[in-house]
């Protein structure tokens, strides 16, 4: 039995926990939100089993009296009609520490109809990072640079197959955590297989599983990119209409993101454009079925997968991290000037962030950086170069080279 893994959301699901009455997490499937969730509930309801349901379905004001605080509710949108009850119980009874929810579905969350506004705050939840995988209690990166603290490592980096190999492992708690790389194979196929044949269909049927599956392996190919919506669709064979219904359905099914473009008065002709990634950068194999020397033969695809596992990453650290960062991209309609990752800590100040397959990075490599650097002055915190060689140190004023392993080491 694989022990717990502390995660960077126990600290602050404990401390919401004490001071308000119902917390929701939500995350895509297989996250381990139902394992974390249940570490701070004195009662499990899993509602995905009709057993546990019936109760809810019949009478769930009744059934939540009944019930020892806190009450984790799992997977509440099997039950939909279980947030009025939590709603009622709150207004009744604002104690804190009541009720914890969990569930793998945005679509109702965002909308307008959602009953729980005020009474339930929402969490994010994301696979696993790799300090959480390896247990080094490293503090978020933009935690760090916000506090103009060094960045160092302990131990030997990997190489530059070793981040491939990391990469391709992601962080969904079932491979991440000692599955061979053949049965890591096998899992990320079912999953993606159920995803789009099971759970895709529950949330909006009539949807084909193999249109979708289509567009999803375009869009894993453009994963890290700006590429043209036409390009997308146009490769998997569908047309706009159908394309924007089944990115939405993905968003919903919490297994694709984006990051907006960040925008300045200070900065001209900025590309408004979102850039697009999966919210795992295992998923990335999993759909186009690539394993490490095939990704080491691609220098494009090893890019957009580098970039797609450091925003994954920095992703999941964001939810917990003192700084509240929101994160965004940055490039110029001409494409003079790119920034992979730019974050807008609380407080208003930014801390730029690209991410480089190559060992030894240059000056040249943090242009971009210094060009942010110099258009925003003091509102500028730091730059960094995350790079697969081994070495730190400085690329020119709050300016720095890391290896991408400082994230966990």
């Amino acid at each position: 039995m694989i022990e717990y893994l502390p995660r960077l959301l126990d600290p602050l699901l404990d401390e919401l926990l004490r001071e308000l009455p119902a917390v929701l997490v939500v995350g895509p499937r297989a996250t381990g939100k139902t394992t974390t969730a249940a570490r701070h509930a004195a009662t499990i309801v899993q509602l995905d089993r009709p057993a546990q349901a019936a109760p809810f379905e019949a009478d769930a004001d009744a059934a939540l009296r009944e019930l020892d605080a806190p009450v984790l509710l799992d997977e509440w949108q099997v039950v939909p009609s279980v947030l009025g009850a939590v709603k009622r119980a709150v207004d009744s009874d604002r104690r804190p520490g009541r009720f914890l929810l969990t569930g793998s579905v945005r679509a109702d969350i965002d909308a307008e109809t959602w009953p729980a506004t005020g009474r339930v705050v929402r969490v994010d939840m994301y696979p696993l990072t790799v300090a959480e995988q390896v247990g080094s209690g490293t503090r978020p990166l933009v935690d760090r640079l916000m506090h103009g603290e060094a960045l160092s490592l302990a131990g030997d980096p990997p190489d530059l197959r070793g981040y491939v190999d990391v990469a391709l492992q992601g962080g969904f708690p079932e491979v991440a955590l000692g599955l061979s790389p053949r049965a890591r194979e096998r899992w990320l196929d079912s999953y993606v297989d159920q995803l789009l044949t099971r759970d895709a269909l529950n949330l909006e049927s009539g949807r084909d599983p193999q249109r979708l599956g289509r567009f999803f392996e375009a869009y894993a190919l453009n994963s890290a990119g700006l590429v043209e919506d036409k390009t997308i669709y146009d490769a998997a064979g569908i047309n706009r209409k159908t394309a924007v219904a089944y990115v939405q359905l993905l968003k919903n099914l919490l297994v694709i993101d984006e990051l907006p473009s960040w925008t300045s008065n200070r900065l001209k002709r900025l590309v408004r454009s979102p850039k697009r990634y999966l919210v795992d950068s295992a998923l990335l194999g999993g759909v186009l079925g690539v394993d490490g020397p095939a990704v080491l033969r691609d220098g494009d695809l090893l890019g957009r997968l580098l970039d797609t596992f450091v925003v994954a990453q920095l992703r999941a650290e964001a939810t917990a991290a003192e700084a509240r960062p929101r994160m965004f991209h940055l490039r110029q309609e001409d494409g003079r000037h790119e920034v992979d990752i730019v974050a807008e800590i609380r407080g208003g100040g930014v801390i730029g962030i690209e991410v480089k397959a190559a060992s030894a990075p240059t000056a040249d490599s943090a242009r971009h950086l210094a060009w942010l650097r110099d258009h925003l002055g003091d509102t500028f915190i730091a730059g960094v170069v995350l790079h697969t060689g081994p070495a730190t140190y400085s690329l020119g004023e709050k300016l720095v080279a890391a290896p991408i392993c400082t994230l966990w080491s």
